[in-house]
């Protein structure tokens, strides 16, 4: 069974998943140019522990416009760029059997079906073919690891859970 992937970053647990940043400002009335991290930001309304109240959101040329009751003018969606919009991990959708978030992979440790310790699991990236996951191997004398990249299918990971990604020994580099 192919794994669906909801496109949400994060973390696992109950800490908060990002699920948006602002890229900058739309306008002068304070609207802001959005990066989204999932389909559909519809099903939130409240960001950041209550702080940012989403009033609406429309697609734009260059991306996703939003209005944010607590910004008010340009200044303010200005000062705004770089920040993250959250959510609690317990306020995302139950996921079916095979799904889950990329928050939940994130950080997570790799191993090889014959149980070798591949490294962790660091970015997980859609070049439009799928997702592919991006493990770092362990730091060898003060360099940083290397890296190496694995397509997010059955065959290449045929099993996943919340303290480890096993990849197919045929698939790693």
């Amino acid at each position: 069974m192919e794994p669906k992937i909801p496109s949400i970053i994060g973390k696992g647990g109950d800490s908060p998943v990002t699920l948006a940043v602002v890229i900058g400002a739309h306008g002068v009335a304070g609207e802001v140019r959005l990066k989204l991290f999932t389909d559909d930001l519809a099903a939130y309304k409240s960001f950041n522990g209550g702080t940012l109240s989403l009033k609406s959101t429309r697609h734009g040329s260059n991306g996703t416009i939003a209005r944010i009751a607590e910004v008010t003018d340009r200044n303010a969606a200005e000062a705004m760029r770089g920040t993250e919009l959250t959510v609690l991990r317990s306020e995302l959708p139950a996921l079916a059997e095979g799904e889950y978030y990329h928050a939940d992979l994130l950080g997570l440790p790799a191993v090889s079906t014959g149980g070798e310790a591949l490294g962790t699991v660091v970015a997980i990236d859609d070049f439009g073919a799928g997702d592919v996951i991006e493990v770092e191997r362990p730091a060898e004398d003060g360099k940083s690891g290397k890296r190496f990249m694995v397509p997010m299918n059955a065959d290449a990971v045929p099993e996943w859970d919340d303290a480890r990604v096993v990849i197919d020994a045929a698939f790693i580099v």
